[in-house]
């Protein structure tokens, strides 16, 4: 593995991450640390991918299979309440989901692959940009560059604060869930408040929608017809207590394991939405944005990702449903054999996107061992 002044060297790149984060689709100088960085200190091919990504590329000079790791670049907009020496420089915009982190075990493996080379077969380190916003893994697919890849295996790892510090956590079909949200825009007609009836204030449909919301959901992750309809955003008219509103706006996620009945049910909202507006005479305008799809983990991939684990002499967790969040390696997983698997930052450590959050640097090494014995696996 990597000596401990390597480790010290990716700590404090981790933290020049951290102090300079840059949110989905603005990761610019966050991509040119990651170039300066494997020219510097790698023997890897790179090119820019996705816009604001990159890939490294481990060939050997034997046939044979071709597999793909992946860590995510971006970071949130969130201020951090964090008063370390590496803190965000960055006005509202902060790396609280251990991207930061994410990058930089793909760095090191880059060093390591590069002292170890691999016996057969290419291996591609994929610094993906935009996951936050379910935007990356569909850009890096339609890129020209990558699409000249013919991958056999994908492989990612997070960070997750509440488990065990090093422990792996695996979970064989849908790791996470299928998550989508929805707009909805209601124009109505707006009336003096005094004369409500001349107009078509849209809170009646809203309070409507709301409740259907509440009786849709199915908030039991333990069971495979989990379904959760939240409420993340409402606006109803303007500051004038002489006007009765004449527009309202609603937005929610969605989440379910089974992409069926996520089917299933984002038909039964919208047809909801619309005779719900319909009947109190509004205008609906729907939309969907940031789409996730579940990441379904290959039974195969997990054993080799069980087998790294024990090869390394990290405890495991079986777990027992899904992660409720979206992540957009689901992407990956649903179109090449591949799994996603966690990695314990600490029971004491805040959650994820909590703004008092940072990623430990003592689990690189983690992901760079579980990493490097999965590919020696295969390759």
């Amino acid at each position: 593995m990597l000596s401990s002044k390597q480790l010290d060297k990716l700590a404090q790149v981790r933290r020049t991450l951290h102090a300079n984060p840059e949110v989905s689709e603005q990761e610019f100088e966050t991509q040119k640390r990651i170039l300066q960085f494997l020219e510097k200190e790698t023997e890897s091919d790179f090119k820019k991918v996705g816009k604001t990504g990159v890939i490294s590329t481990f060939q050997s000079n034997k046939p044979g299979p071709t597999v793909m790791i992946r860590g995510d670049i971006d970071a949130l907009p969130i201020v951090e309440i964090n008063d370390f020496e590496h803190k965000s420089k960055t006005e509202g915009v902060s790396h609280k989901c251990g991207h930061d982190g994410h990058t930089t075990i793909l760095l090191g493996l880059a060093m390591l692959l590069s002292e170890k080379s691999i016996a057969r077969g290419k291996v591609l380190l994929l610094f993906q940009p935009a996951e936050e916003n379910g935007m990356g893994a569909k850009a890096v697919l339609e890129d020209k560059e990558f699409q000249k890849e013919k991958i056999d295996f994908v492989f990612a790892l997070h960070n997750l604060p509440g488990y065990k510090t090093h422990q792996i956590v695996v979970k064989e079909n849908e790791f996470t869930g299928n998550v989508k949200s929805i707009i909805l825009k209601m124009t109505g007609k707006t009336a003096h408040a005094a004369e409500p009836e001349k107009g078509y204030n849209p809170s009646m449909a809203m309070s409507q929608i709301f409740a259907f919301a509440n009786d849709i959901t199915h908030n039991k992750p333990e069971e495979q017809d989990f379904f959760l309809m939240t409420p993340i955003f409402a606006t109803l008219g303007d500051l004038a207590y002489g006007i009765s509103a004449g527009y309202g706006e609603v937005h929610f996620t969605i989440r379910s394991w089974s992409t069926d009945l996520m089917t299933q049910r984002s038909n039964e909202i919208v047809a909801f939405i619309e005779k719900t507006c319909k009947t109190n005479q509004l205008l609906a305008d729907i939309s969907w944005t940031q789409v996730f799809h579940a990441n379904i983990n290959h039974p195969d991939a997990v054993q080799l990702i069980r087998n790294a684990a024990e090869k390394n002499s990290y405890e495991l967790n079986e777990r027992a449903y899904p992660f409720r969040w979206g992540e957009d390696f689901g992407l990956f997983t649903q179109q090449y054999m591949g799994a996603m698997f966690g990695v314990g930052s600490g029971t004491s450590n805040p959650a994820l996107h909590n703004p008092d959050y940072d990623y430990p640097d003592e689990i690189t090494e983690t992901g760079i061992g579980m990493f490097y014995q999965i590919i020696n696996q295969i390759l």
